[in-house]
């Protein structure tokens, strides 16, 4: 990801945005009046409209990262959560690599840099991937999205504890329906025969991470591209994880894996580890902050509904209410504001 040093940068912005400054593709030529007023700033407030591709895109990826949290589920109805990690995340980088190098794009990074992704891959991979997946082994995969995607909250409080970043009343109230949601989960989790609390707090230590990783990203200096970054991340991040399965899980045996499960397997690569990544960085630098916002919003809502069919779990009234407060809490952190937008 290139760093904040030339030209006028942006962010990304997205469920699954490292957002470093980017910088923007240089313009040649001289432009048309009517083009030039045509043209949207995708980060700036009067980004409303997306092109049709777009749109199609966006929905794409929506159901892509909504359908993966009960495709973990199913995966680890064979394989233990580590080599799960591991194996898949392996594979996928290893592909994206191979594809990102024939575009032609730098892949090696240099000097401090390898140091900087190392660090960032902490948070970012170790943290989010690894946690994230033993708290959906401990709790319905729709849940388990549910407190993911509290991220955004997270990263809000963070900033302003580490880089007294500013709360606002709208922080005020994604904190407080983050806390009711986490409560109602809680609640159910604590007073059920069979209920894992301790997956709540996988979820909640995994969406602690993204956001530190996010702050992390924000604030880092790198010459690479934003794709070529999260491929390093994933490619340092899995060998760390082989080991710890090689150390912790018994091996697991392919020979008795079902067809679901090979399935589940092949949608962790060439589709959570894949197609989205490419899908995503495609369209993150023109993509409005307020239709990833949406997008965000829409991912727990997709993981709970296709955890019905896919995993057959039967989400209880505190999830759907617990999924309501976490989308307003989302909405107020991210969405923009109609006063900011008027101004402009």
């Amino acid at each position: 990801m290139p760093p904040r040093h030339q030209g006028a940068g942006r962010r990304l912005n997205g469920p699954h945005a490292y957002p470093l400054r980017v910088d923007a593709a240089p313009q040649g030529g001289a432009h048309r009046l009517g083009a030039a007023r045509r043209r949207i700033d995708a980060n700036g407030p009067h980004a409303r409209m997306i092109t049709r591709r777009q749109l199609w895109a966006l929905l794409a990826l929506t159901l892509m990262w909504g359908v993966n949290w009960p495709m973990m589920k199913l995966s680890l109805q064979g394989i233990t959560p580590l080599y799960f990690r591991a194996s898949t995340m392996l594979l996928g980088a290893s592909g994206l690599f191979v594809f990102v190098a024939l575009r032609g794009e730098r892949m090696w990074p240099v000097g401090r840099e390898w140091r900087s992704i190392a660090t960032l891959g902490l948070t970012n991979v170790l943290g989010w991937h690894t946690l994230s997946i033993f708290g959906v082994q401990e709790l319905a995969s729709g849940r388990a999205a549910i407190l993911g995607f509290t991220m955004p909250i997270f990263t809000v409080l963070l900033g302003a504890a580490l880089f007294k970043e500013r709360i606002t009343a709208r922080v005020g109230l994604a904190v407080a329906c983050v806390a009711v949601s986490v409560g109602l989960l809680l609640w159910h989790e604590l007073q059920s025969l069979s209920g894992r609390p301790a997956g709540v707090a996988w979820m909640l230590g995994a969406a602690v991470c993204w956001a530190l990783g996010t702050l992390q990203m924000r604030r880092a200096h790198l010459t690479l591209s934003p794709m070529v970054v999260t491929v390093w991340m994933l490619l340092l991040g899995s060998c760390i994880v082989w080991l710890m399965a090689l150390t912790f899980e018994p091996l697991p045996q392919p020979a008795g894996f079902s067809g679901p499960m090979w399935i589940s397997l092949a949608y962790g690569v060439l589709i959570n580890y894949g197609a989205a990544q490419l899908i995503w960085f495609s369209m993150a630098r023109t993509l409005p902050p307020a239709t990833s916002a949406m997008s965000i919003m829409a991912i727990p809502l997709v993981g709970t509904l296709s955890a019905t069919l896919i995993v057959g779990e039967a989400p209880h009234w505190q999830d759907w209410l617990a999924m309501v407060f976490v989308m307003v809490a989302i909405a107020s952190v991210l969405l923009p504001k109609r006063a900011a937008t008027a101004a402009q």
